[in-house]
């Protein structure tokens, strides 16, 4: 028997994160997913770290950046997170800006991270602008808290 009912259409819902790639000198990029791991209880999703080694190749950080990109971007685009302008890891993240799905940050820190991964589920330039925020806010003077 058909139904004369009229076709109802589904609402779908698809879930976006920004994805987060950390290029910085190891152990430092490894070091933050961790501390990041166990603020967050648990396995980040769309998260990677690529942990730059003394001498390695700057076209092979590249190629690895490149490639991490491909996986972490579902079309909401990636953050990259450098430790230090001028450094390895940030030097091979010149051409990955120019596409427009890709945000670079050098002078990365664990407060910037943190909020990062708190705001991913938002547009990657609210993502960035908490970010830059996060890595202001968390770097005081102790004394004047």
């Amino acid at each position: 028997m058909r139904s004369n009912a009229p076709f109802e259409r589904q609402a779908i819902t698809i879930e976006t994160m920004i994805g987060i790639l950390l290029i910085m000198h190891a152990p430092l990029g490894q070091a933050f997913m961790a501390t990041a791991t166990h603020m967050f209880s648990g396995k980040l999703e769309r998260v990677e770290v690529i942990d730059v080694i003394a001498d390695q190749e700057p076209y092979e950080v590249h190629k690895q950046a490149r490639q991490a990109i491909e996986r972490l971007d579902d079309g909401s685009g990636v953050l990259v997170l450098t430790d230090v302008l001028g450094g390895t890891p940030s030097n091979c993240c010149h051409t990955l800006f120019t596409d427009s799905h890709v945000e670079v940050i050098a002078g990365g820190s664990l407060p910037m991270l943190l909020r990062a991964l708190t705001y991913r589920d938002s547009d990657l330039e609210t993502v960035v602008e908490k970010a830059l925020t996060g890595g202001k806010s968390g770097a005081v003077r102790v004394d004047h808290c």
